[in-house]
């Protein structure tokens, strides 16, 4: 038994201690903290990775997933964001084929599954990193440390930064990007169990299938990678054995025993640094290959400390970062879906009273970094050693410090670091145990935490169940955040809310007043509620301030439309489609400007190209089938209504043009037909009622009519037409009755 699991006798009981039953507690409790969002809906970036990517579905060749970035766009693409997650669309591939569809249940329980066998797979983690490699001459190893393992393991399961990688389906890159970094790790760990207690000597098989589950790792997540750095660190001063206090000493006293260091002479450490090397050299030459351009292009919203004047202020912010993703880890209390757009304002002056966060980091950094390097205790050393380096390693993409990332803060990132900030929390329970008599009241502590950060997990999941509860439980966390009331207008336009939806998109602009996607969406709210004056000029000033905007171009052509401003609404259109060329929905607003200025031919063919770049556009095929109609082109509408139908077959607004065409060319019981069909998709439209009666009526089959005629009405009596055609019906059938008397 290990010193630091004596320490921790009295917090974990002996019942738990078999390697089975604590790999239960452990897998148990995982799934009780996340197991709540198990039927959430698909919320925040899932809409774009899942909903919207064209590779999850058959149709798109597997090919494709090697190609496209994690949203689905070609990684060439200037516009791609750059996360090559082959692996992880694949499983979201295969998740979306098994359960037939968008159904977002299977995708959350493979989540809330991998996290429990994660958090499982901790524990054997965990008793290396504590217990360390000896073994015995029959190759069973040594200080297993089950206490301080399993103490760990449960830290790591419960806590509640892990909520948006579990609860958020986008989050499962960031999980098997964690399963086969530690599949890795455990990995390089066999190849010195292979090879029993002969020192220097590994099994390189091992060692290259660590290097092959490193890059397996980061085609999941780009953080897979670092594993590499963890396992040098790991070989270099738990395998080798590296004392840095010993070697400094050597140094300064000019020792001429340092020749003889064994680390130094060591020929199997030298050879696996030069696999770990060359293995992770290839690979992100590789990475680098495939992403074909440069790195991605984020903007000062993403991220502002990388865009700030002077290199004293950027550093000086990036360590206020570090400082506020320290905290999360410690009290992850205030937790956030997206930490950008003014969320954490930039410190600008070391007058700022945030400066002492960074520097109280880097003084408990530099603490351990000490007792890590120095301390004379050896077993202190490699748990200090491996918490740290599992605590930073992990997190160095995130750091700004080899390329700008996207984000200022993000709570999904951590998740592998937080498994060296557990092991360092478990090690600092021990020490605490160690020198106090209070033995009870440290226990209590740790219990008080898991449940605590059990209970918090709990309440987490259900925010991140839907988007409502989602974006509003960030209003308190970050009520300076753009984006965060941008969310929920967002979402209140969408159930119908317009009025609450215009509050927030204004205070998203007020605090973000370059927030053109803000000023887009309310543009639009007011477009629809005719407050058109206003929405020309939100939407004007969002093209302005980003002038390839072309969704904001589209939608001030349609004000622009609709203020009579023919011209201008022309050239807005144009503009967007110039902006974006494949824009189907443009092309339809296009097409619908020329058929109120009579160019039916130039409105004809922009509906064509909608239909062209999107064959399922209904409203363009319904605008194409009627503009022949009333212009007495029937044998062309009819022909472009099969295509349509061919196209589409359950559209009912389809099946009715077509049937009124139809109905003109006197082919009465195909139309019949079309109408009983659109009917049964839609009983309740009164026109579809309404346009039967007619065709019934011209076919003679008058009693007909007269029903649907009465149906008509009874659906919408305020109907002019049906009403007048009712009655010249109602007149002919009381002559036909005064006749037959």
């Amino acid at each position: 038994m290990t010193e630091l699991d004596a320490d921790l006798d009295h917090i974990i009981p002996s019942s738990v201690l078999p390697p089975s039953w604590a790999k239960l507690v452990v897998g148990f409790v995982s799934l009780v903290c996340f197991a709540r969002s198990y039927d959430g809906d698909f919320v925040f970036d899932d809409s774009e990775a899942i909903i919207n990517n064209k590779d999850l579905r058959a149709d798109t060749p597997l090919g494709d997933l090697w190609h496209h970035d994690f949203w689905g766009s070609r990684l060439s693409s200037n516009t791609s964001h750059k996360s090559y997650r082959p692996l992880t669309v694949l499983t979201f591939r295969i998740n979306y084929y098994l359960s037939g569809g968008f159904h977002p249940m299977s995708f959350h329980v493979i989540n809330i599954l991998l996290h429990g066998g994660i958090s499982v797979l901790m524990v054997d983690v965990f008793s290396v990193l504590f217990g360390g490699l000896q073994y015995t001459s029959k190759g069973r190893r040594l200080n297993l440390a089950p206490r301080s393992s399993l103490l760990a393991a449960l830290l790591f399961a419960v806590h509640p930064v892990h909520t948006e990688c579990v609860a958020g389906v986008v989050g499962r890159a960031d999980l098997l990007g964690a399963l086969f970094f530690l599949l890795s790790f455990l990995g390089y760990c066999k190849a010195f169990r292979e090879t029993g207690n002969k020192e220097g000597t590994h099994s390189t098989f091992w060692v290259l299938l660590s290097i092959l589950l490193g890059a397996v790792a980061m085609l999941c997540k780009e953080q897979g990678i670092t594993v590499l750095g963890l396992n040098a660190v790991f070989d270099i001063f738990v395998i080798g054995k590296l004392n840095v206090l010993e070697m400094v000493q050597k140094v300064l006293h000019k020792d001429k025993s340092l020749e003889n260091t064994g680390i130094l002479r060591n020929g199997g450490l030298l050879f696996r640094m030069t696999l770990l090397a060359s293995g992770g050299a290839g690979v992100l030459y590789m990475r680098w290959k495939i992403m074909g351009t440069g790195p991605p292009a984020f903007t000062e919203v993403d991220n502002p400390a990388s865009f700030a004047d002077g290199m004293l202020v950027r550093a000086i912010n990036y360590n206020y970062y570090y400082s506020l993703n320290a905290w999360l880890l410690l009290c992850p209390w205030w937790l956030c879906f997206d930490w950008s757009m003014g969320c954490i304002p930039l410190i600008k002056s070391a007058g700022d009273w945030r400066v002492t966060a960074p520097v109280a980091l880097w003084l408990c950094l530099i603490g351990l970094i000490c007792q890590a390097l120095c301390s004379e205790d050896s077993h202190r050393r490699r748990i200090l050693t491996l918490g740290l380096g599992f605590l930073i390693i992990p997190f160095l993409p995130a750091s700004n410090l080899f390329f700008r990332v996207g984000f200022v803060v993000a709570e999904r990132v951590l998740y592998l670091p937080s498994a060296g900030y557990c092991m360092l929390l478990t090690f600092g329970f021990g020490a605490l145990s160690k020198h106090t008599k209070k033995k009870k009241l440290v226990a209590a502590v740790v219990l008080g935490i898991l449940f605590i950060n059990m209970l918090r997990c709990i309440i987490r999941s259900g925010e991140w169940r839907n988007e409502e509860q989602l974006f509003r439980s960030a209003l308190s966390v970050c009520p300076l955040n753009a984006k965060v009331h941008y969310n929920v207008g967002k979402n209140l336009a969408d159930k119908g809310n317009q009025t609450a939806a215009i509050r927030y998109y204004r205070e998203a602009v007020r605090l973000n007043p370059k927030y053109v996607h803000a000023m887009n969406n309310l543009g639009n709210i007011l477009k629809e509620r005719n407050e058109l004056q206003e929405a020309e000029e939100l939407l004007s000033l969002a093209v302005q301030i980003q002038p390839d905007f072309a969704a904001a171009w589209m939608n001030l052509g349609i004000v622009q439309n609709s203020l009579k401003r023919f011209e201008a609404a022309e050239q807005s259109y144009r503009t967007a489609i110039k902006h974006r060329r494949k824009y189907p929905d443009c092309y339809y607003n296009l097409g619908r400007l020329y058929a109120d200025l009579n160019r039916h031919v130039d409105a004809l063919n922009a509906w064509r190209n909608a239909t062209v770049l999107k064959p399922e556009h209904s409203l363009a095929w319904n605008n194409m089938i009627i503009l022949l109609d009333n212009t007495g082109n029937l044998a062309q509408a009819e022909a472009v209504g099969r295509e349509a139908l061919e196209l589409i077959p359950n559209d009912h607004s389809l099946m009715f043009s077509l049937a009124n065409v139809l109905g003109k060319s006197q082919k009465y019981k195909e139309s019949e037909a079309l109408f009983l069909k659109a009917i049964k998709a839609h009983p309740n439209a009164a026109s579809y009622h309404g346009n039967l009666a007619v065709l019934y009526h011209r076919w003679g089959h008058l009693d007909l009519a007269k029903k649907h005629y009465e149906i008509s009405l009874q659906l919408d009596p305020t109907a002019l037409g049906t009403k007048e055609n009712y009655g010249l019906l109602r007149r002919k059938l009381e002559q036909m009755q005064k006749k037959n008397v």
